[in-house]
Parts: structure tokens; sequence; C-alpha cells
């Protein structure tokens, strides 16, 4: 059964909340392209990432739409260290401050969109991800009501921009792209959408959930 033959069996939304309404932030994350590497491969590849890296989370913001749900993704400023240029999720290191992975998601989204916390409900969480960047990283995905308005912080956000969650979700977006990482090229996938690229750690992230939503349903 296709993704979209799944959204008009059950309302998506129904089935998110199933899907993530038992989940804690923090679950133990599989490593990067397991696997398609050796386990002397995966010893070595090992060394890029550090012994404790730090700990991130990102929001992914679900935007209730009449035409259905829609995914809000950022593309970040070309002058950062970190992921220059890149389609991500709003989201940064979580401080000794915040409460939880929850907390520093939405404090990151109104520092980097404006998007005020009132107008986001938590549904849950995806499994941590690793990346190259040396963080260790929470998806929290929230549902936002609309009639928000956002502010970006040009700093660090250039563009905003939604995409339907049925796109994302539909396994026929999700193409093969070869990538070198220590010397051994292994297949990652990006998701491109109106010209733009969905690669890297966000793409792994909704291929993830989409992933998680075709279980559900077997």
């Amino acid at each position: 059964m296709t993704v979209p033959d799944l959204i008009a069996a059950r309302p998506l939304r129904t089935r998110i909340e199933s899907l993530l309404r038992d989940t804690v932030p923090g679950r133990d994350p599989e490593f990067p392209y397991a696997a398609q590497f050796t386990p002397e491969q995966i010893d070595l590849l090992r060394k890029m990432f550090p012994a404790e890296p730090a700990r991130a989370a990102v929001l992914v913001p679900l935007v209730e739409r009449p035409t259905g749900l829609q995914v809000l993704l950022t593309q970040r400023a070309s002058h950062l260290k970190n992921h220059p240029g890149q389609i991500s999720f709003p989201g940064g290191r979580i401080e000794s401050a915040d409460a939880g992975p929850w907390e520093a998601a939405l404090r990151e989204t109104r520092e980097e969109i404006g998007l005020e916390p009132r107008f986001v409900t938590r549904a849950g969480y995806l499994q941590d991800h690793l990346v190259i960047s040396g963080f260790r990283v929470t998806p929290a995905v929230g549902f936002v009501q609309p009639g928000f308005n956002l502010h970006l912080d040009e700093t660090e956000v250039e563009n905003v921009f939604e995409v339907p969650l049925e796109f994302v979700l539909d396994v026929r977006n999700h193409l093969p792209r070869d990538h070198s990482i220590a010397g051994h090229t292994v297949i990652t996938h990006e998701i491109p959408y109106e010209g733009r690229q969905i690669w890297g750690a966000t793409a792994s992230m909704l291929i993830t959930f989409a992933r998680l939503l075709r279980e559900m349903q077997a």
C-alpha cells in the first residue's frame, strides 16, 4: 500500500499521534549507514564522531493546512560554520536552562524563525540522530496551528518554506545519492522539492519518519 493510500485510509494526524504517543526523547540512535559498512569500516567511521556528542534538539513542525499537513523547513544562512545553506529543521543545542529536548526545540524555533510555542502541540519524538558536525540530535515532532507570524533571525536563517507531508513521506521522492564517508562510498537519500534539495540529517529524519509510518501499517 502506498503512502497516499494510507493517508486516504486513515487521517494522517491520527496515525502520527498513535505512532508517537508513548515515545520519549533521547532514545539510542542507530549508527548512520551501518548496514552499508563492514565492522572494520564502522570502527573507522566511529572515530569521526566524538565519544560524547553535544546534545541538540530540532522541531519537526507539521503545519495544519486545509490541504493537509505541511512540513515547515528552514534554509540555513550561507555564512554559518555548520551546514551553511542547507535545508534543516529549526533547532539547536540543548542548554542547561532547558527542561529537556522539547523545550530546547521550542526555544530555538522561536529564536530562529519567531514561531511562538503557543501554536505548537507536542506529538512525540523520533529516534535520536548522530550528525557529522558532532551533535546527537533529538527530533521533536509537533503539530502547528495556523495563524502564526514568522520573524526570521537572518543571522541564522535565510528562508523558510513548506513541503506537503504526503510528498515527503512518499518513497518515490526519496532519491539515492552516492556520498563519500571515510573513503567509503555510501548510499544516502535526498528529497528534491521545487528546486531545493533536502538531504543530510534532515532527509534522514524524514525518511525515518516515513519508514515508521509504513511499518506501523504493516
